[in-house]
């Protein structure tokens, strides 16, 4: 068994360091081979592959896949997932990769505005409030502040806000698991749920809107790959892994880290522009990140400082 650890350590860094960066990347992965598969039906893969792995891992530890005690809740988390990846699919086929994977990383300050009404003991410290009204006004100027580039895709609006309704989605999710009978269940379990329902619905999801068509590539095939084996499958599993051995308020100051590393991919890989309006909404979505993530490290450093006066 895993001991716990009071603080995260160099071996705990560098795991977050490069989890940050794998999702970071898959966005843009989505993105540049968009054109080859739709990256409703790209997820789907994705998950379908991921679960398989899972599963395997489940077997080899001797771990129950499915039980009848988290199935219910289990489900409610899979319809979840799928409508997560359904509104940043779609989202990703209307913006660029770098505003997606901004708007969908609002999620942890949406997750503590939930948990703020839903327990008692995760009430939001004034910093925290700070950091939502920070995150919050970034989104905000991002959308209204200013008339699009003339090089941004016309419907870049309709991106950007499926992308931020993803992120509403994926807290929904956490505060599900949660509240429910998942938060005893082991991690694998929760996310084979996630992967099962996801590559079910998605699949149904990608006949509907009509998007299964693809064109083979080894770009498409390298891409599907790589999301399988390292972000649905290692990446989740290693972040399970890090939850429960280190304190999640210390990791999650590290979750601004997966919005920088999308924007400057997205411009590096992708050529994607970065107009002045979205940096400055970025960098305030971030900030707002740390304030509500690391706001425990931040109020012992303001007091070590004040103390030292």
């Amino acid at each position: 068994m895993d001991s716990r650890q009071d603080n995260i350590d160099s071996l705990a860094m560098g795991m977050m360091l490069l989890c940050c960066l794998v999702w970071g990347l898959q966005q843009v992965l989505l993105k540049g081979v968009a054109l080859d598969m739709a990256p409703v039906l790209q997820i789907a893969i994705r998950s379908g592959g991921a679960a398989i792995l899972v599963a395997l891992l489940m077997l080899w530890r001797g771990e129950t896949l499915l039980s009848h005690d988290t199935w219910k809740p289990g489900l409610i988390a899979g319809v979840l997932f799928t409508l997560e990846f359904l509104f940043l699919g779609e989202g990703i086929r209307h913006t660029s990769a770098s505003r997606a994977v901004v708007f969908l990383y609002c999620a942890p300050i949406f997750v503590a505005l939930a948990l703020h009404w839903r327990f008692p003991t995760e009430r939001l410290s004034p910093l925290q409030w700070l950091g939502v009204a920070a995150a919050f006004s970034g989104v905000a100027y991002s959308f209204l502040g200013g008339e699009a580039d003339q090089s941004s895709p016309p419907k870049q609006w309709l991106g950007d806000m499926l992308s931020l309704m993803a992120a509403v989605v994926w807290a929904a999710t956490t505060v599900v698991i949660r509240s429910s009978r998942l938060s005893q269940a082991p991690a694998t379990q929760t996310l084979l749920y996630q992967l099962l329902t996801g590559l079910v619905l998605l699949v149904l999801a990608a006949f509907f809107l009509g998007q299964t068509d693809y064109q083979l590539s080894q770009e498409l095939v390298g891409s599907l790959l790589f999301q399988v084996v390292v972000v649905a499958f290692a990446s989740y599993l290693g972040w399970f892994w890090l939850l429960r051995r280190y304190p999640a308020s210390q990791l999650g100051i590290f979750s601004f880290l997966t919005p920088l590393f999308g924007v400057i991919l997205g411009a590096w890989l992708l050529d994607e522009t970065l107009e002045p309006r979205f940096i400055t909404g970025a960098m305030l979505v971030m900030a707002g990140m740390i304030l509500v993530s690391g706001h425990r490290l931040l109020a012992r450093l303001i007091r070590r400082l004040l103390g030292s006066n």
